[in-house]
């Protein structure tokens, strides 16, 4: 792990920040300046036939499994933090898939820790704020490219070994997705900048500043996205804010990864401050603070509802200086309508696909699926045969890179899933159709499972399982406008959903009938697998603020705008035209 260490941890801490050579230098409105094409990072395949790519991917892992545990620190105002010989606590991060495998201790941030890294977000602002556009630009692009070339098989296994994803999981996760967020946001920041008023009348110039949130940011990031960690905190730190970031315990082998390129590429001390710690201790030390400005989340529904709630308990008490910003993604129970007409092996593998690929732990996975009865017999068949070919397996070891299911993240999943599993086989309601069976001796594996309910208002139509099971309920054919009006009151989320059809008039009957039950709505295609710029991700009703990662809408959320107006004229009056009547 020596040279690890040496190539992503201590490198950058050579690298002094250029911040301090542009501290008299304001944040101007340089919307004029050019970058360079953005455009969607190439997916590596990893096929039979790309063996450069197996050779150095294993290396990488090799490197992450055989060298012992990584030590990762607290970084508070660029200085490494160390657990060991002081009195916080130190987690271990485990390979989900091999729980004997420690991957990294982790060291917890302590009360007087979180209102140190407040302190330095706070002080860093001063320079930040300052930071030119193109400066604040370069870091982010510089880390894309870190990440799509140097870095690119160790941010990949790291996500693998930790999150529990086979090879293209977390290919179109921490490289092609990650790097996209960072690139675009860059255009879309400028292309913010460039929206300026459009009328100024003679002798008078009017502009718009788009300034950084007056305070700091506060970014929660899940386990389940390495690029969703990244985008949490680079989205608000390119708009000018400083940021304290806590991370999940099941992420940090990756998240503390993508920290040390973000400082290779120049970010300055104290501008994102890295601290794990134990979630309720770290968020209530963070929701006191006069100058905590926003909330960046991505999480269960009902974490971000108690943040809400507390959020809006400080605001009646006074307790910050402005309204804080509060944009969250939550959680979703997302479903797949099969009309009659739909193209049968199409529709089937999709549904396969979107409620099992990463073990559904996405919040954009097919949770809940609707089949005619015409087509069920034959619909069952092709993703059951499909489903018997995938045996759930360590797909981050080199023996099982090919492995198509891996494991769920944690034991507080595992149960929570095979509880109800379990429920299914006494259940009347509930038919298991296939998988079921699970095994945690050596790591937490559960077979994609698919359930079949005969009550259309069954509670695993509503609940979110997050994890490789797939609820059916079958409806007779005549019943689609039926079903689509049930779909949409049919759980609190509204997420994700996609639409299977030829027939283009029950296309647009569902895009009608279900207008708000999904932010992003799919025709023909999985749940799943929204792509930067091209699908801008998020959800509304109990799946959150609907600000839409992968696109400029989010940028706005985290500036404050400031109009300007500037007169070039002078009066020698103080009357108007209309007094001298």
């Amino acid at each position: 792990m020596a040279s690890l260490r040496c190539s992503l941890v201590r490198v950058p801490q050579l690298i002094k920040p250029f911040v301090s050579r542009i501290q008299t230098r304001h944040i101007a409105q340089l919307s004029s300046t050019p970058i360079p094409p953005i455009k969607n990072e190439a997916v590596k395949n990893f096929s039979k036939n790309d063996q450069l790519d197996w050779d150095l991917l294993k290396a990488s892992l090799i490197k992450f499994t055989d060298n012992g545990a990584l030590d990762i620190p607290l970084v508070i105002n660029g200085e490494r933090i160390y657990g060991k010989g002081t009195s916080r606590e130190i987690n271990a991060q485990t390979n989900p898939a091999k729980l004997s495998q420690e991957l990294a201790t982790v060291t917890q941030a302590t009360e007087s820790d979180i209102q140190a890294a407040i302190a330095a977000a706070k002080e860093a602002k001063i320079n930040w704020v300052k930071t030119p556009f193109a400066d604040r630009a370069a870091i982010f692009l510089k880390a894309a490219d870190l990440i799509t070339n140097k870095y690119r098989y160790d941010v990949l296994a790291a996500t693998m070994l930790g999150q529990g994803k086979n090879v293209y999981q977390a290919e179109i996760d921490s490289i092609t997705e990650l790097s996209d967020f960072f690139r675009f946001n860059v255009k879309y920041a400028k292309e913010l900048y460039e929206v300026q008023p459009t009328e100024s009348t003679t002798g008078v110039w009017n502009r718009a500043e788009y300034r950084p949130l007056e305070g700091f940011v506060y970014a929660v990031t899940p386990f389940n996205f390495t690029a969703i960690a990244a985008n949490l905190i680079g989205a608000p730190a390119l708009m000018g804010n400083t940021v304290v970031w806590k991370p999940s315990k099941y992420a940090a082998l990756s998240n503390y990864l993508i920290y040390t390129i973000l400082e290779e590429a120049g970010l300055p001390k104290g501008v994102i401050n890295f601290v794990p710690g134990e979630p309720n201790m770290v968020t209530d030390t963070v929701l006191k603070d006069y100058e905590f400005a926003a909330l960046h989340f991505t999480g269960s529904t009902k974490v971000f509802k108690g943040l809400y709630k507390k959020i809006s308990d400080n605001i009646v008490l006074d307790t910050y200086r402005d309204f804080p910003r509060v944009v969250g993604e939550t959680g979703g129970k997302n479903f797949h309508v099969i009309h009659p007409s739909a193209p049968l092996l199409h529709s089937a593998l999709s549904t396969l696909r979107g409620a099992f690929e990463y073990q559904g732990q996405k919040c954009s996975a097919t949770s809940i699926a609707f089949v005619p009865r015409s087509i069920w017999d034959d619909f069952k068949t092709i993703i059951s045969e499909s489903l018997a070919t995938i045996q759930p397996t360590n797909t981050s070891s080199v023996d099982g890179l090919s492995g198509f299911s891996g494991p769920v993240i944690h034991e507080a999943s595992f149960n929570k899933i095979t509880a109800a599993i379990e429920q299914a086989k006494v259940d009347p309601e509930l038919t298991i159709v296939t998988g079921g069976k699970y095994d945690k001796s050596l790591g937490l594996f559960i077979e994609p499972t698919i359930v079949e309910t005969s009550n259309p208002d069954h509670e695993f139509l509503k609940t979110e399982f997050f994890g490789p099971l797939l609820t059916v309920s079958v409806y007779d054919d005549v019943d689609f406008e039926k079903v689509l009006e049930k779909v949409n009151v049919n759980s609190q989320y509204g997420l994700t959903g996609s639409i299977f059809a030829k027939d283009r008039d029950a296309i647009r009957l569902a895009e009608e009938k279900l207008r708000y039950a999904a932010g992003n709505f799919y025709i023909n295609d999985k749940s799943t697998g929204a792509v930067v710029a091209q699908q801008w991700f998020g959800g509304a009703r109990a799946s959150g603020t609907n600000d839409k990662a992968g696109s400029g809408n989010l940028l706005s959320r985290f500036v404050s705008v400031r109009n300007i107006k500037e007169n070039f004229l002078e009066i020698t009056d103080f009357k108007y035209p209309s007094n001298y009547k």
